[in-house]
């Protein structure tokens, strides 16, 4: 109990709630720009915290994140150009909506529906990562290296139309994770003589050169094309029945996000699927569940209950792997991950052990970032609309200078930020060739976890290359791993057929 309480004090310090308040605020902000998301912002500001405090820092970025999610409404809405994603099933409803002059009324749905799908699921993170956790203490090394394998087969199709394009960015993962000096003989490895490289491949610019800059690549080139989001009706109604969102239509909604929030929280907690596949699937059902299920497409706002409070449950629902067993359910949590690593610390079971104030500190924020993001939706909701607006010849200058500062401040290291430029012309082309960036950088994130997983396992039992059928779990995960590879491939091969 009494880590407990001392994390929630932590979480109740000015300065966490400062950092806390901030991060929320700038994640709104951020997620209302098209074309700039949660994970590209946790990766865009993770080097200011190397001057935090692990739970100020892990809270901030977490504010970010949760942010960004309801951010990703305000252009989905007013625009229709969803801002992340996961909005894209906003846009159906909540544009008509703004057509009509009740663009507002449109977006008090959306922050609604966001912070109930939010709360939800981070109550239920709380409730049940700690048993989990106690759970997950029993598996050692070769159930965490089929874990980890399990994991990345899982992810290899996040964001491409191609497993085996996913796999291979996977492995290539793998492999620029590889990069440095061999844990075991303390030998370079795959450093070509350039000596920077002997203490591995940064995080920092990595991640910020697939996500940020290699997609400002890719907006600059569709800008420079002309090609230009669809201009929003931005005309607001006065009237107080266009403008609020009444108790009965709010009611009329609330099967619609708890259902849409339950199916949030399971697809959040499984590995890959990530929020825009919770986003469709909710619509989808509120839809075939409907009285009127005519009206969707129309301006319902129960379309919008649907969409937002789904992809909003799954912030949560993505850290409960992350906690339980050190592996991340997106990109987001992946990135939040990393900052683990930053400040000396690994996701997973041992994290209950070693640092329980700071994890139930992190619990504490991540609700308070819930009731946050409520009165900052509330009070800003007109002035974050304006962040939609921002012309590109201003917007893109800005990102590129901060994709720079971003890669420099980590190390002080000029090598850094030509890593950072590298890795953004490689995402560009791997956005452009459908290679899963994701996959990619997961991989790079997972490497050093599967890699020790399996020296420990080879070491252990004296180079016995059928180690594995040892140990049942193991067994069980492998054989998993092997069922989707065959499942998506055959798939595949009847798609053709």
């Amino acid at each position: 109990m009494e880590p407990i309480l001392a994390g929630i004090l932590d979480a109740i310090s000015p300065v966490s709630l400062l950092f806390l308040l901030a991060g929320v605020a700038i994640g709104v902000a951020i997620g209302a720009i098209p074309g700039i998301n949660g994970p590209m912002a946790i990766a865009l500001f993770i080097p200011l915290t190397y001057y935090m405090s692990p739970l100020a820092a892990i809270g901030f970025l977490v504010g970010l994140n949760k942010g960004a999610f309801f951010g990703g409404a305000i252009s989905a809405v007013l625009l229709r150009t969803p801002g992340t994603p996961e909005a894209a099933a906003t846009t159906w409803d909540g544009y008509p909506l703004t057509k009509q002059g009740k663009g507002e009324k449109a977006l008090r749905m959306a922050l609604y529906s966001s912070v109930s799908g939010d709360f939800f699921s981070t109550l239920l993170l709380v409730i049940i990562a700690a048993p989990l956790a106690t759970v997950a203490l029993y598996m050692g090394p070769p159930e965490m290296f089929a874990l980890i394998s399990l994991a990345l087969t899982v992810i290899a199709g996040i964001g491409t139309k191609s497993i085996s394009r996913g796999l291979i960015a996977a492995g290539l993962g793998l492999l620029a994770g590889m990069i440095g000096t061999e844990p075991v003989t303390a030998l370079p490895r795959l450093t070509f003589g350039i000596y920077q490289l002997e203490s591995g491949l940064s995080l920092i610019p990595v991640a910020i050169g697939l996500l940020a800059f290699s997609e400002i690549l890719i907006q600059l080139e569709r800008h420079i094309g002309g090609a230009s989001a669809e201009d929003s009706a931005m005309t607001f109604s006065k009237r107080p029945e266009d403008r609020y969102v009444s108790i009965k239509e709010l009611l009329g909604s609330f099967w619609t996000m708890l259902r849409s929030s339950i199916i949030g929280v399971g697809v959040g907690a499984m590995p890959g699927l990530g929020a825009p596949v919770a986003s469709f699937l909710s619509y989808d059902q509120a839809q075939k569940r409907s009285k009127q299920p005519e009206e969707f497409g129309k301006g319902k706002l129960e379309g919008i209950a649907a969409s937002e409070s789904a992809n909003s449950s799954v912030v949560g629902a993505s850290l409960i792997p992350l906690f339980v067993l050190g592996i991340p359910g997106n990109l987001a949590a992946a990135m939040l991950m990393g900052a683990f690593m930053i400040h000396g610390m690994m996701p997973g079971p041992l994290l209950f052990e070693q640092n329980a104030q700071l994890i139930y500190g992190i619990f504490a924020s991540l609700v308070i970032a819930s009731v946050f993001l409520l009165l900052i939706g509330r009070v800003g909701l007109r002035l974050f609309c304006r962040a939609v607006e921002i012309p590109a010849s201003v917007l893109y200058p800005i990102v590129i200078f901060t994709c720079i500062i971003g890669a420099y401040l980590g190390q002080s290291s000029v090598f850094d930020v030509w890593v950072m430029l590298i890795f953004g012309v490689i995402g560009y082309f791997m956005r452009k060739l459908d290679f899963s960036y994701v996959a990619f950088l997961i991989g790079f994130i997972l490497v050093p976890e599967w890699e020790r997983s399996l020296q420990q396992v080879v070491i252990s039992s004296q180079f016995e290359p059928f180690a594995f059928f040892t140990r049942p779990i193991a067994v069980i995960l492998m054989l998993l791993t092997c069922f989707v590879i065959v499942k998506t491939f055959v798939g595949n091969l009847r798609k053709k057929q």
